[in-house]
């Protein structure tokens, strides 16, 4: 009967999909090239006359056959509520190369096999993606079965048990793949953004969980932003729900809000309510990912070259470059001649989730591998080479390229992140440039990081990252920063203490690290040490001038009513005649009829005498405020 019911539930959802109308994206990602009407009104789900019509009603020419410019295409989405999200063209087309691509030939077609999904679980910090996890991992193991999982590489295998235990040997092989499941896990943190996206990238489904106490959150949004344009199915798992303040109702409206509506309300989107502290509906939400898997049914070629992604590399003292590897395409096996961008060498081992050493791994599943010349970059496409001299080769090639980026990375003068090592050593003489080393335990951690601080403004000091490298920090390290004025900040990334002190004696500051948060204030904090200070103003009052009382060279006094707010005894002033100010100083002194005060209030005369100022005119306003001389921050250098 249970075997009936998924069946149903199946065929539903596909007749459900296939009657679909195309559907809204929610957000555009857009280039300086800007886009053609039809590729604009194929994601907003229009015609393309709508598409001509909203900017003719906005007073816009435009024809169907034609390429709208950023801000035509920004009026545009504005009038169907779609966020436009501008990048970079050059990492918009790397981006989306790396996205779309597929990992299949023509050739593939003829041997495909179903593999299992690739799932990413998403959300805000603190709402239970790490317990979720780790519930899974601890039932599995705890089961004995071969799936289990592990958080030795940030991708773990599940399998589920069947259900049904009647079965021939072809539908039994055919269940195998059908009921595992990779987790790619990602960061929660919002400053991991760029991780987060990578994942989706090589996602097949994505899990955004959302506390059942809590709601959405930004990084809750930022998730979910990233699978729909990523075009991933998305389940909504809210967890927490064992809390007396749980209201599971209240996040499927806000979630509603997103654009995912659930599909007990008649959407498309399944919504678990879970926890992973009572472990209640966890198997729902896998047997959920199977059914969407089931759905979607996602095919590979085992029997080709293997192809996928770097999901994450680090340095490791005893073993050299580890790099965790998504195979996404065909079969890696020990021996193979693997290169990731500009990393190239022959797999000397493959370590599973388990940390069990395996010769080879086929599609959907992630492995440790030992055997590169160098540390690769997340996010990174390995392939296998027939040979090694043809692997280092297309390595060399890839190693190239990346150093033409940087260096035309540098010459954009907006990106303001200055190339590793490339390029002139001085920034504008109006713009302060501060020196930086970056080392991380990992290159996913390295690339998540320069991301974030690219969006810190630069528009005063430029951040200059003369190097980024994985590992503990070296003594190599200290030497370049020693000689370029340089701070060595250092994510979960020891210095041995002969380093510490080597950079103690020539006065180079290690800066080290285990929260993100920590490392982007202190650098903002360095930054903003090299602004000069600024001064604000704060208007506290104003007088008119009603009477002149002195006469010839003897300082004269200015008889005034105070019209707003207050005077008081050195506060600064502005002398406003007519539309023009023609003086600016400060309070010398102020009587209230024969009695000096320090201060007087709003609806009182007074005499005001102003520092070596005796021009006064009846009918002359003074402005009055206080001056504040406090340090800028990178946003005032902006304004």
């Amino acid at each position: 009967m249970k075997r009936r019911g998924r069946a149903q539930r199946k065929a539903a959802r596909m007749a459900t999909r296939m009657a679909q109308a195309p559907t809204r994206v929610d957000m555009i990602e857009l280039d300086e090239d800007g886009m053609a009407v039809a590729d604009l009104a194929r994601l907003l789900a229009v015609a393309e006359a709508e598409v001509v019509k909203t900017l003719f009603l906005q007073g816009f020419a435009a024809r169907v056959n034609q390429t709208l410019d950023v801000e035509a295409v920004k009026r545009v989405a504005q009038a169907y509520e779609v966020e436009v999200m501008e990048t970079d063209a050059e990492e918009a087309k790397r981006t989306m190369a790396k996205k779309d691509r597929e990992f299949m030939t023509d050739e593939d077609l003829n041997h495909l096999q179903l593999r299992p999904p690739v799932v990413c679980v998403m959300g805000h910090v603190d709402h239970g993606k790490t317990s979720l996890l780790d519930h899974i991992r601890r039932s599995r193991v705890a089961d004995g079965e071969a799936g289990g999982i592990t958080q030795g590489i940030g991708a773990y295998v599940v399998e589920l048990p069947e259900t049904n235990a009647s079965q021939d040997d072809e539908e039994e092989d055919r269940t195998h793949q059908e009921r595992r499941v990779c987790f790619l896990d990602t960061p929660g943190h919002e400053a991991f953004t760029a991780m987060r996206a990578r994942g989706a990238k090589v996602t097949d489904i994505a899990v955004v969980v959302v506390a059942a106490d809590d709601g959405v959150q930004p990084q809750t949004v930022e998730a979910v932003r990233h699978a729909q344009v990523a075009g991933v199915p998305i389940v909504v798992a809210i967890t927490k729900v064992d809390k007396k303040e749980a209201n599971p109702e209240k996040i499927k409206t806000e979630i509603a809000d997103l654009g995912l509506l659930p599909e007990e309300w008649g959407g498309e989107v399944p919504v678990v309510e879970l926890s992973a502290k009572t472990g209640q509906n966890v198997d729902q939400l896998l047997e959920t990912l199977l059914l969407v898997s089931e759905v979607e049914e996602f095919m590979a070629n085992p029997q080709r070259a293997a192809g996928g992604t770097v999901v994450e590399a680090h340095l490791d003292r005893a073993r050299g470059p580890v790099a965790t590897l998504l195979v996404q395409a065909g079969t890696l096996k020990v021996g193979d001649v693997v290169v990731a961008g500009a990393a190239s060498g022959r797999a000397r081992a493959l370590v599973n989730d388990l940390q069990e050493s395996i010769q080879e791994a086929g599609p959907s599943i992630a492995v440790q591998m030992l055997g590169l010349d160098q540390v690769p970059v997340a996010g990174d496409v390995f392939e296998v080479y027939p040979s090694e001299a043809e692997g280092r080769e297309a390595a060399k090639k890839s190693l190239e390229k990346q150093r033409q980026e940087r260096i035309a990375q540098q010459g954009q003068w907006g990106s303001r992140i200055a190339a590793e090592g490339e390029g002139s050593d001085a920034a504008p003489s109006s713009v302060k440039q501060l020196n930086v080393i970056l080392k991380a335990d990992a290159s996913g951690s390295l690339g998540a990081i320069k991301h974030a601080l690219d969006q810190i403004p630069q528009d005063k000091v430029m951040l200059r990252i003369l190097l980024t490298a994985t590992g503990e920090v070296t003594r190599s390290d200290v030497d370049l920063a020693a000689a370029s004025d340089a701070i060595v900040f250092a994510f979960n990334a020891m210095a041995p203490d002969a380093v510490a002190a080597a950079a103690k004696g020539v006065g180079v500051e290690i800066k080290s690290y285990d929260v993100i948060y920590g490392l982007l204030e202190d650098v903002r904090t360095e930054m903003e040490a090299l602004l000069p200070p600024f001064t604000e103003k704060t208007r506290i009052g104003a007088a008119d001038v009603l009477a002149i009382f002195g006469s010839g060279r003897a300082s004269k006094v200015a008889g005034c009513l105070v019209t707003e707010g207050k005077i008081k005894v050195n506060s600064n002033v502005e002398v406003i005649r007519g539309k023009k100010v023609v003086h600016e100083g400060e309070v010398d002194s102020l009587r209230r009829v024969k009695d000096s005060v320090q201060e007087v209030g709003e609806g009182t005369e007074c005499g005001v005498s102003v520092k070596n100022y005796n021009q006064w005119e009846v009918n002359d306003k003074i402005v009055v405020y206080d001056v504040e001389i406090r340090k800028q921050t990178l946003e005032d250098a902006v304004a």
